[in-house]
């Protein structure tokens, strides 16, 4: 289900109807009220309650600046996301529920995606949600490891950015995995590298075009990312995670907050 689109539906469905009953049907309504003697006055009708008016208007009228305020805070401001998949552990878990800022890289019209104010591009070490390339209804979060211009490798589980190691310090060793802690842009955090080798897919060279950003996830041996698929178009980047507000892992738990913080 495409929810943006059904929000924007659904306040103009319901912001449409509401005028058109405030401007054609409810004057109506108060003058047959006001000349059957039912009110003192046309006056005194709008004041009072309309218990003539149709179950569809009333709706739309309680509805409308629910909705409206709904869809410009998750259009423009903050948006809620849940972590589906384990590509960005240890940095965020199955079960966390996220919080996007929007207008960090600018505000864009919603459903269609257009940019109408430009406020800044995604950092190196950004964690950013965007809409996936190879099916642009899904949202995708990874950390941009790549901007316009930068060369990207990746060889024998150590990342390189523009002929430079990402500086990588060994942490701990959980089970099959290496914990480690690494440092890109303005962002300190922990990655997991699996012990196994490396799927030769993963590993190789690439440049960055301009428009478009490489992305990866903090779980590298266990991601999706631009290694397989490619790059991510600026007109598909959604906004930043800047926090977990909650953790709630499957209807058969309850929800926590252990979780809560900024994200890194």
């Amino acid at each position: 289900m495409n929810f943006p689109l059904l929000l924007v539906v659904l306040t103009a469905a319901t912001g449409i109807i509401w005028l058109i009953d405030g401007r054609l049907f409810r004057p109506r309504r108060q003058a047959r009220y006001a000349h059957s003697g039912a009110r003192k006055s046309a006056e005194d009708a709008a004041d009072a309650s309309d218990p003539d008016q149709p179950w569809l208007a009333e709706v739309s009228r309680s509805f409308f600046p629910v909705l409206l305020v709904v869809l410009v805070l998750r259009s423009f401001l903050v948006e809620p996301f849940q972590i589906p998949s384990g590509s960005m552990l240890p940095t965020l878990e199955v079960g966390d529920f996220i919080l996007v800022n929007k207008f960090t890289y600018g505000l864009r019209v919603p459903v269609a995606h257009w940019e109408l104010v430009d406020f800044g591009d995604p950092a190196r070490g950004d964690i950013m949600v965007f809409r996936y390339p190879v099916e642009p209804s899904v949202n995708y979060i990874k950390r941009v490891v790549g901007v316009p211009g930068d060369r990207v490798a990746y060889r024998d589980k150590q990342l390189y950015v523009n002929g430079v190691e990402v500086p990588s310090a060994f942490v701990a060793s959980l089970g099959d995995q290496d914990l480690r802690r690494q440092k890109l842009g303005g962002h300190r955090f922990r990655t997991l590298y699996a012990q196994r080798r490396t799927d030769p897919d993963a590993e190789g060279q690439w440049t960055v075009p301009e428009g478009h950003y490489f992305v990866m996830g903090d779980n590298r041996d266990n991601s999706r990312d631009s290694r397989y698929w490619g790059m991510v178009p600026d007109d598909h980047v959604v906004g930043k995670a800047f926090a977990i507000w909650m953790h709630w892992k499957s209807l058969t738990s309850l929800p926590s907050f252990h979780r809560v913080g900024w994200v890194q």
